[in-house]
């Protein structure tokens, strides 16, 4: 069975994504860095008001997975709180600095989430070596991994997922993520192998802003989007899931 998890960082979007037929979302903040630790009372709400899987990620800023003492301790902290907001699994990763995985920090973040199911996430896109890496995360118990082939896209770094899926076998799930559309998605399951696909499905809709103050340019980096609310286009989510996968 096919699993499609989706990327959300607003409480419509989550609520959009249930609807629109998926199986899981992970919940994160700052989709520009790639996604990190969102607000407690976002995630609370979120799982308040699904019933479909809730991941929340453990990243407690954009840049590298390469974390000093002080950010670490947030993330262990991070962790004991989406704990008690009754996630379902959280979402992490941890390297050294020389791009190999942090085995002795994920452990020990591995051990306080259990019972909680854990995903690797694309941190492994950065390691030198992606099937030590697998095994690694083998080894330490990790459910699943997030990966896009090392590539920009799950399309272009397709090969090497199919090489991480042959090697996993049933011992860890390898979840292609990064660009999955309509159009690939079903070649990603068949000739990579992939049971679980990760995508934002991403839309934006109009703010209902009646008033819009004409002198004020821009309030962040993204201008262009500030009077536009991101959300989840349900059509996105309905052509991946009616795709013939066998």
């Amino acid at each position: 069975m096919l699993t499609l998890e989706i990327v959300v960082y607003n409480i419509e979007s989550a609520l959009k994504a249930q609807e629109a037929g998926a199986d899981r979302i992970e919940v994160c903040a700052d989709p520009g860095a790639g996604g990190t630790t969102p607000s407690y009372g976002t995630i609370e709400v979120i799982r308040q008001n699904v019933s479909i899987d809730v991941y929340a990620m453990i990243r407690p800023r954009a840049g590298d997975f390469f974390y000093n003492n002080y950010e670490f301790h947030a993330m262990k902290r991070d962790l004991i709180q989406c704990q008690r907001l009754s996630v379902d699994g959280v979402v992490f990763g941890i390297l050294n600095e020389d791009g190999t995985v942090d085995k002795k920090r994920c452990r020990e973040l591995l051990e306080r989430a259990r019972p909680l199911k854990v995903t690797f996430h694309r941190a492994f896109d950065r390691t030198p070596d992606p099937f030590q890496a697998l095994e690694d995360c083998i080894e330490l118990g990790f459910n699943r991994i997030l990966t896009s082939g090392q590539k920009t896209t799950a399309g272009e770094g397709s090969e090497l997922i199919r090489q991480l899926v042959a090697q996993a076998g049933d011992r860890i799930s390898i979840m292609a993520g990064a660009g999955v559309n309509p159009s690939n998605a079903a070649t990603l399951v068949r000739d990579c192998g992939v049971r679980e696909l990760h995508f934002s499905a991403l839309a934006f809709r109009p703010s209902k802003m009646k008033y819009q103050n004409a002198d004020l340019k821009s309030m962040g980096s993204d201008a262009e989007n500030e009077f536009n609310v991101r959300t989840i286009d349900p059509d996105f989510v309905a052509s991946i899931r009616s795709l013939q996968y066998s």
